[in-house]
């Protein structure tokens, strides 16, 4: 990717952060990242399109942030734990992404093509924790009645919803954290290394 797209996507990330999708204007985003307004739309076409590659670009980002440690073929149930506590991270690159998320989480209520690119990401997030409780399961740290798909539904839900309150003030992290660390607790038994 280009810097001048990147520098565009993180502007984006940051001005919905900031402002929310009803704040994010082409004029004010091509300000915000220091370029024209006709370079913005040679690279995203529209405003649409500016939104659809920000919600690309802040899944990439949280990807990066919420890689653990802990090996997904030794320790799965290690890995989603990490992962999903990561995402509970009080860095502002972190707290911009999360809070884009949401705002563009609330849009795809009205925004069809975007709940679909959501609902996309969201599969594969969802996907890929089953997965790890599956293997989880195969090494014998998680219990075989669990639900790998409903935990992992539930599990991601819960930290979308802890994220939420977190950032606006309902709860502290270290409350937010400790209440993640009891549901994965609640969803998959008390933890046994495999």
């Amino acid at each position: 990717m280009s810097d001048r797209r990147t520098a565009i996507l993180e502007a984006a990330a940051r001005v919905i952060a900031q402002r929310g999708i009803r704040g994010l204007r082409v004029e004010e985003l091509a300000e915000e990242a220091g370029v024209s307004t006709s370079l913005l739309y040679y690279h995203f076409r529209d405003r649409a399109g500016v939104l659809a590659h920000t919600l690309e670009f802040i899944n990439t980002r949280a990807e990066r942030y919420t890689d653990p440690t802990a090996n997904p073929d030794t320790d799965p149930r290690g890995h989603l734990e990490e992962m999903l506590l990561l995402e509970l991270q009080d860095t502002p690159a972190i707290v911009e992404n999360s809070t884009a998320w949401g705002e563009l989480r609330s849009t795809a209520v009205f925004q069809p093509d975007l709940r679909d690119q959501l609902r996309t990401t969201t599969d594969r997030w969802t996907d890929y924790a089953g997965d790890l409780i599956r293997r989880a399961q195969h090494g014998g740290s998680v219990p075989p009645e669990v639900s790998p798909d409903d935990a992992a539904e539930r599990l991601t839900a819960l930290v979308e919803g802890l994220s939420k309150r977190w950032l606006s003030g309902s709860l502290t992290l270290d409350r937010a954290r400790d209440l993640l660390r009891g549901a994965l607790v609640a969803e998959l038994g008390a933890y046994r290394a495999g």
